[in-house]
């Protein structure tokens, strides 16, 4: 999964960037609001973690304007101990929740799981779902049912992409930005043949019917109901 950090306190961002690449997420890391706010409109996330008080734009502003635009990714605000009237304002505005500082790592990781269980990212034990597949991001391990499924990197990374957006179209441009990066040499042609290569090994096991071509624009991963 992806999480992008918004936090001005470079001591404090390189601390949560360790805490959530030691749980497996890409991070993606900002210092001042308007970078933040660029990078989430440009990259898909799973997960924003945003300090209230930034250089720039406010986090409290970027949860509205996020919200206006439609982004609808979970969101977690940093604040102040004190400061009541900025989380009220922060939870009106459309976030997820928030965590006070000075804050454990085992809260935050309890409120990030809470988040994403809501959202229905992830299931109780920290692992994603899709009908009878499953995908245990600590280990990296996809399972359909009792059988283990052989993945290479970026077919896992792939998977776990359509599994945080369930029953969501999304684009070549999308999944490609996602799996492989801006940077990447590779070209988004690598998209079909990918997910080609994954359909085989879900339909081995009796769950390629999942994952779905929508003509003309990408790929969808249906959940249980209509498979």
């Amino acid at each position: 999964m992806r999480v992008l950090v918004i936090e001005d306190d470079t001591s404090l961002l390189k601390i949560i960037r360790d805490i959530f690449e030691g749980e497996s997420f890409v991070t993606d890391t900002a210092e001042t609001g308007d970078e933040g706010y660029y990078l989430a409109e440009q990259v898909i996330h799973d997960l924003i973690v945003l300090d209230v008080m930034l250089p720039g734009t406010s986090g409290i502003d970027i949860v509205k304007k996020l919200r206006e635009d439609s982004v609808l990714v979970p969101i977690i605000l940093l604040t102040a101990k004190d400061a009541v009237e900025d989380r009220v304002a922060g939870l009106d505005a459309g976030a997820d929740d928030y965590i006070t500082k000075p804050f454990a790592v085992s809260e935050l990781l309890a409120r990030v799981r809470a988040v994403l269980r809501r959202k229905g990212t992830i299931g109780n034990e920290g692992d994603m779902f899709c009908g009878s597949i499953r995908l245990i991001p600590g280990s990296r391990e996809a399972l359909i049912g009792e059988n283990e499924l052989n993945l290479t990197t970026t077919e896992y990374d792939l998977l776990e992409f359509f599994l945080c957006n369930k029953d969501r179209i999304l684009t070549r441009e999308q999944i490609f930005d996602r799996v492989w990066g801006f940077d990447s040499g590779s070209a988004t042609s690598a998209v079909d043949v990918y997910v080609h290569h994954l359909r085989k090994k879900l339909a081995a096991c009796g769950a390629g019917a999942h994952l779905r071509t929508v003509r003309g624009i990408g790929y969808m991963l249906k959940g249980e109901s209509d498979v």
